[in-house]
């Protein structure tokens, strides 16, 4: 996917130094590992010098994984490192260091490094932005490293990674169809790429042709498999969550992050901690509880939910594909004593209808959006044409909001990353 800019989610210092490396090799995505290790050797391989790695692929759930993953061990009292991506309004947000989003000024002074070791070399941004992580993280230690892939598994920058400590393999549904494949058995097939021999991987509630694929890639490359509903399961209870597998039972608070979806992503991070072998105390599971992760169900509370009536709720949800839709219209579902607006706005690659059609008979009302700072936004008409004609033009998230009156209602902006990160700029969210 040829590029002449990074677009506008790359700001600041840090964006300039990102934006003269762009032009060695400015593809956004070309999936491939070769260039990047060949960085990592000449910056004496920082990717091996990390502390137990747990790696995490799949196409819904994630981030809410990894942000789990760090609660737990926060909860545990471990400085832990955090690489996610993309990020929503500055890319330090990308990098939590030891438990701390890295700085400006380190992150400025990393990527100036790595483009004088780089020396003019073909590298993408996304491989620059890898090396970075592996070079912050391996200057400072940590007890854990959670790495998110970015894209797909096999081929991602992410999976230069030899040996984790364990693997996490999210719900799979179908995105990003152009780079991965059209159909879910060639999805899985790249997600499962980051399976390694003996590292053990264990995955969540897939359909049926993900299921055999991962099951297959399993065993071919012998690594020990731990799949939902056979080696371990995860239960509402009356007060919370119960956890089993054959180390035995764990009684667990519910998610911090709202939606049933969420337990699934709360026991994937419970399975990959039991089976890391990293030793958790018992105390640390109540993390879960403290779990947050911007623009998954996030309520906001600034500048834009001040648009609304008195007494309304304003939501944030950066999923944008079917099986995210699926996930939100589930929560829609369950919000039966109010009116549910949403405004929506999408990326101009994504699959607009498969995404509508689940959450539109719980919508009263449904605004389009395109903002002029969100990176390559759908046009509202065919927002508007995916509905089927229910959707109005917003045109912009302001006058969307402040057109909505009535009794107390909750509004939902959805759809897009690149939509949640002009909304959460807009509202005065800042990652901290």
């Amino acid at each position: 996917m040829p590029a002449t800019s990074l677009g506008p989610e790359f700001v600041g210092r840090a964006g300039a130094v990102l934006e003269r490396l762009n032009r060695l090799y400015p593809a956004l995505i070309d999936l491939s590992l070769g260039r990047l290790q060949a960085l990592l050797a000449r910056l004496g391989h920082p990717e091996r010098h990390l502390p137990p790695v747990i790696h995490v692929a799949g196409t819904n759930g994630k981030g809410s994984t990894c942000a789990t993953l760090r609660a737990i061990g926060e909860q545990a009292g471990w400085p832990v490192h955090v690489m996610t991506s993309p990020h929503l309004v500055d890319v330090t947000e990308r990098f939590r260091v030891a438990g701390h989003i890295v700085s400006t000024d380190a992150l400025v002074a990393v990527l100036e490094e790595i483009e004088r070791v780089n020396d003019g070399a073909p590298i993408t941004v996304f491989e620059v932005l890898t090396a970075a992580g592996f070079l912050l993280f391996a200057r400072h230690p940590a007890r854990l490293a959670i790495i998110e892939v970015g894209l797909g598994g096999r081929f991602d920058a992410t999976n230069v990674l030899e040996k984790p400590a364990a693997c996490a393999i999210t719900s799979i549904s179908m995105d990003h169809e152009a780079f991965l494949g059209d159909s879910l058995a060639a999805i899985a097939a790249e997600k499962a790429g980051i399976m390694k021999p003996g590292v053990p991987v264990v995955t969540g509630r897939q359909a049926e042709a993900a299921m055999a694929v991962l099951r297959a890639q399993a065993a071919q490359c012998g690594a020990p498999l731990r799949v939902r509903g056979e080696d371990w399961d995860i239960a509402a209870t009356p007060g919370g969550l119960r956890y089993t597998d054959a180390r035995g039972a764990l009684d667990l608070p519910l998610p911090g992050l709202p939606g049933a979806h969420q337990i699934d992503n709360a026991g994937l991070a419970v399975a990959a901690l039991r089976a890391s072998g990293l030793e958790v105390p018992d105390s640390a599971w109540a993390g879960i509880a403290h779990t947050v992760w911007p623009a998954r169900m996030q309520r906001l509370g600034g500048a834009l939910a001040g648009l609304l009536p008195p007494g309304w709720e304003l939501w944030l949800d950066g999923g944008h594909n079917p099986g995210a839709g699926q996930a939100l219209a589930d929560v829609l579902a369950g919000w039966s004593d109010r009116p549910v607006h949403l405004v929506i706005g999408m990326k101009q690659t994504k699959d607009a209808a498969g995404f509508l059609s689940p959450m539109l008979p719980h919508a009263a009302s449904v605004q389009a959006v395109a903002e002029a700072g969100q990176h390559l936004a759908l046009p509202v008409e065919a927002i508007i044409a995916a509905s089927s004609g229910r959707a109005t033009p917003g045109p912009t998230l302001r006058a969307a909001l402040g057109r909505l009156t009535g009794e107390p209602a909750r509004v939902v902006i959805c759809g897009s990353l690149y939509l949640a990160g002009v909304a959460l700029e807009q509202d005065g969210w800042r990652a901290g």
